[in-house]
């Protein structure tokens, strides 16, 4: 009898972990979006003591993101956050038939009760990158290799391009579109499309991979990366754009474990928490830019938004009024504009 009741007091002190579904587009060994974005809520779970549900290698648009859904729903999972900018269109109807499990998608273009958009500030961090861009470029042409046209990525371009400006006003950006976030043919033929034809002499990207730093450093011309530090590039690799997603990742999940998972629409943080910034700069990036940073990202820090005073587009739309600041729900669902200075080239490769 006494056995008995040991045991039974032991089953009752067992508490089961809770359980947080993680779904990625890519693997979780990449060097880029995918790896840095593991490694974030890896180490955000390990400190709060959850259990980690990981699907990789999910697909955009392929139903592979419903299925995933499903079996984590299945696994007990009790938060399940979408990492991929696809997965709440794909998503916007399957969270309906799960209202106790609290999802997290990052991207901003659907909402439901149970069904937050998560993201960093990131363009914040493109503005000071655009401004050491605008500073090293010596004639005033520079590349930006983007995935596709959305609010998030016409909103970095348009970030990057108002630091390039404010450091060379008459600098032109150049974009030319992938259609794709991880293709490496792609990628390195806009790249070499951008050098060789357009004759950028500062190069970045909104893509998965570092492909485009890789053909920076072969044609010698400065470069400016996402996500990761690259390791082994020359000094004409100057920074890279990055997020501390450990720190957003274990806010989100704490916030979830107090019982304020979906408690806002946009759950959306920046350089004031730290969780955005810049990569150690190369030799290339003199003291006088590294002031200039300095000075763009205290005022941030102060207040001043990136979005804010008169801004006209790349049409001559005035966007921005003088003594305004761009609301974040602008920001966040219509951002279908480029800021001036942007100059387009259509997607040149199809799938």
């Amino acid at each position: 009898l006494i056995l008995s009741v040991i045991l039974l007091s032991g089953q009752s002190d067992k508490k089961e972990m809770t359980k947080i579904g993680f779904i990625i587009s890519g693997s979780t060994q990449e060097q880029g979006w995918n790896g840095m974005h593991y490694k974030g809520i890896k180490s955000a779970c390990e400190q709060l003591g959850t259990e980690l549900l990981v699907k990789e290698n999910i697909l955009e648009y392929t139903g592979q993101c419903e299925t995933a859904i499903r079996e984590l729903a299945n696994e007990g999972a009790t938060m399940i956050i979408l990492s991929s900018y696809g997965y709440s269109k794909e998503a916007k109807e399957i969270v309906k038939e799960y209202p106790h499990i609290a999802f997290y998608t990052n991207s901003s273009e659907y909402h439901d009760k149970n069904m937050t958009a998560y993201f960093v500030r990131m363009y914040q961090a493109r503005y000071l990158s655009g401004i050491i861009a605008g500073m090293k470029s010596e004639i005033g042409n520079i590349g930006y290799v983007a995935a596709m046209s959305n609010n998030e990525v016409n909103r970095g371009i348009s970030a990057f391009t108002l630091g390039v400006k404010r450091a060379n006003p008459e600098a032109i950006v150049n974009v030319v579109w992938t259609g794709n976030w991880d293709n490496e043919q792609k990628e390195i033929e806009a790249a070499q499309y951008l050098i060789e034809d357009i004759g950028v002499d500062v190069i970045t990207y909104h893509q998965n991979q570092t492909y485009v730093i890789e053909e920076a450093e072969r044609q010698g011309i400065a470069s400016i990366g996402y996500h990761v530090q690259v390791e082994g590039a020359s000094s004409n690799y100057l920074t890279s754009v990055v997020c501390n997603w450990e720190l957003l990742y274990k806010e989100m999940v704490h916030q979830f474990l107090q019982g304020k998972g979906n408690s806002v629409p946009n759950f959306w943080i920046g350089i004031n928490k730290d969780v955005i910034g810049l990569t150690p700069y190369s030799e290339e990036v003199t003291e006088e830019i590294q002031n200039a940073i300095e000075e763009a990202k205290q005022e941030l820090l102060n207040g001043k938004g990136v979005f804010s005073g008169k801004i006209y587009d790349n049409t001559g739309q005035i966007r921005c009024e003088e003594g305004e600041i761009m609301s974040d729900e602008i920001l966040l669902e219509q951002f279908d504009w480029f800021a001036e200075g942007v100059k387009e080239y259509a997607i040149l490769y199809e799938e």
